[in-house]
């Protein structure tokens, strides 16, 4: 359950694999601006994008917390390179926080509302507010900057993996 120098336990990985799925599905909601967005990929992902980013939001908060419970038993990446992983994972969690707190942003800054797995918790047609709109449209343009994140930070991996020959991928992987 507890990570320890050697690897990350059970609850790391399972925050960080589940997590990995749920952001692949958004990220496949890129997938609406081929076509101006009347493509399938993007009108059919469209319903659960909110739902996920909500819960995406949740399990971040939770994944934080649980790295600051975990802080001196966590490997610790070392030299050059450590320093680089440190700062490549502060910006995936900076983008993991402001993805969907940006979602949120366009939802109720353009008084769409939000609904989340069915449950409507701010109804439709609210005021909107411009603030709020404009700050949430930043919310595309940083998508595409944390994809690149998610690759490079994947490419690292492999790269432990086939070229470094360490165990960084394996720590992870279970």
């Amino acid at each position: 359950m507890n990570d320890s120098a050697h690897r990350y336990g059970s609850v790391s990985r399972i925050l960080h694999w589940g997590m990995v799925l749920l952001l692949t599905l958004q990220f496949l909601k890129l997938g609406d601006r081929i076509d101006e967005g009347d493509h399938w990929i993007g009108q059919t992902l469209v319903p659960t994008h909110v739902s996920i980013g909500v819960l995406l939001l949740v399990l971040v908060l939770l994944r934080l917390t649980w790295a600051v419970v975990q802080r001196g038993r966590r490997p610790q990446p070392a030299g050059p390179l450590g320093g680089l992983a440190r700062i490549g994972h502060g910006l995936l969690y900076l983008c993991m926080l402001a993805m969907p707190l940006l979602g949120l942003a366009v939802m109720l800054g353009n008084g769409y509302g939000l609904k989340v797995f069915g449950v409507q918790l701010v109804a439709r047609g609210g005021e909107e507010i411009p603030w709020l709109a404009s700050l949430g449209s930043l919310h595309s343009p940083l998508a595409w900057l944390f994809l690149l994140l998610v690759l490079g930070h994947v490419a690292a991996a492999l790269f432990h993996h086939f070229v470094v020959k360490d165990d960084t991928l394996r720590r992870m992987a279970g």
